[in-house]
């Protein structure tokens, strides 16, 4: 067995297209993706609630004192378009402040004067302009209110019979969490990536090459071979993990987070108690690699398949992104869903349970062995060799 290992090791070592997609892009993948994305989308963020907000309005001529209003504010008026609905469909604007011609006479009767924000909701990217157009007419609209009530010497307070003060008790730590709730993702797809081509190369490769025949005609029980084949494999899978855990500590140093108000928990100590939770996930990507390439006729044909097998760790984030709910016990019986929902608590700065990591490792680790005796009892089977013929 460690004399099959080695020799799988090595070879895979001497592939230098096989180091850097596997050892090197794969690692590197999600933390650059952090820090870009996180960059850029804080970067955009603070440029659109910094810059001068530009507002097309029609009917401005009805509210002289509200335009006057939102000047003071910094506000810049536009000419109003001359089609406004064009004008939102066609992106050129992203949202136009429309005020009807019966705006005066409710003002003046003391009814609500209605206002009109044309927008397109559906495009995200106007999501933080309509919210300041709404933040200045609320702003408006409470001002006016209070003074109304004072001219006829009523206490604005009693229109509010209710103060409701929302008390924030969640942490940086925890408002951290929240941008870190695709890690455990990335983490476990980077250990089905480094494990894939090991899999492929070590059954469908070395079957299409021939190679596989003479090695398994050597007199030693073959699941001894499938053993050093697969210990290989989780030990790529665990590189990969490794590397891309170092790799997402070092990112935490590049992001901007004085501007975020929050902090991302994601230092060397929780990446080790990821790699503990997440070691024996390796175990499984790779039996189960094992599993889906051994019934590929070719390479090419058992690459077609490893990319189905990208949506294994992805099923577990997607039911937590579905159904968000706390964290119990049962989850952590269930391989990969645990170490989501272990690790989101690690990011999070919430205190591990002992007993559930033990349970994440152990229940991880069963299928993992399960599934490697399924991969070994494969070993024995002639179409193993013949399939390609």
């Amino acid at each position: 067995m460690i004399a099959v290992w080695f020799k799988e090791v090595m070879d895979n070592f001497r592939d230098r297209r096989v180091i850097l997609s596997t050892l090197v892009f794969g690692p590197l993948f999600g933390p650059v993706f952090l820090v870009v994305m996180l960059g850029f989308a804080e970067r955009q963020t603070s440029e659109r609630l910094e810059s001068a907000l530009e507002l097309p309005v029609v009917g401005a001529e009805h509210a002289p004192n509200l335009i006057a209003y939102l000047e003071r504010q910094g506000v810049i008026i536009k000419d109003a378009p001359e089609d406004p609905e064009e004008t939102i469909r066609s992106e050129e604007e992203e949202v136009v402040l429309r005020i009807p011609e019966s705006f005066g006479e409710d003002w003046e009767t003391g009814r609500p004067a209605p206002v009109e924000i044309l927008a397109d909701q559906s495009r995200r990217y106007s999501g933080t302009t309509i919210s300041r157009v709404r933040g200045y007419l609320r702003g408006y609209s409470s001002t006016i209110s209070q003074l109304r009530l004072h001219m006829r010497g009523i206490d604005p307070n009693l229109t509010r019979p209710i103060n409701i003060l929302t008390v924030d008790l969640s942490t940086p730590e925890a408002r951290g969490g929240t941008v870190l709730s695709f890690l455990p993702y990335f983490i476990l797809i980077m250990v089905f990536v480094g494990s894939m081509h090991m899999a492929t190369d070590t059954t469908a490769g070395e079957r299409e090459r021939k190679s596989l025949e003479p090695l398994l005609i050597n007199p030693l029980p073959r699941w001894q071979i499938m053993a050093g084949k697969l210990a290989a494999t989780t030990t790529f899978g665990l590189l990969t993990l490794i590397l891309g855990l170092i790799a997402f500590v070092i990112a935490m140093d590049f992001l901007p987070l004085d501007n975020m108000n929050m902090t991302l928990n994601l230092d060397f100590t929780v990446a080790l108690w990821a790699l503990l939770m997440t070691a024996p996930a390796a175990l499984l990507a790779a039996a189960m690699l094992t599993i889906l390439a051994s019934f590929a006729k070719s390479f090419r044909e058992a690459q077609s398949y490893m990319g189905l097998v990208i949506l294994v760790p992805m099923l577990p984030s997607l039911y937590i992104l579905i159904n968000p709910t706390k964290a119990e016990q049962w989850m952590a019986w269930v391989p990969l869903l645990s170490q989501n929902v272990l690790i989101l608590e690690l990011v999070r700065g919430e205190p591990i349970n002992g007993l559930w990591v033990a349970i994440c490792v152990a229940s991880t680790t069963a299928a993992g062995l399960l599934l490697a005796s399924v991969a070994g009892s494969l070993y024995n089977r002639p179409k193993l060799i013949f399939t390609s013929d």
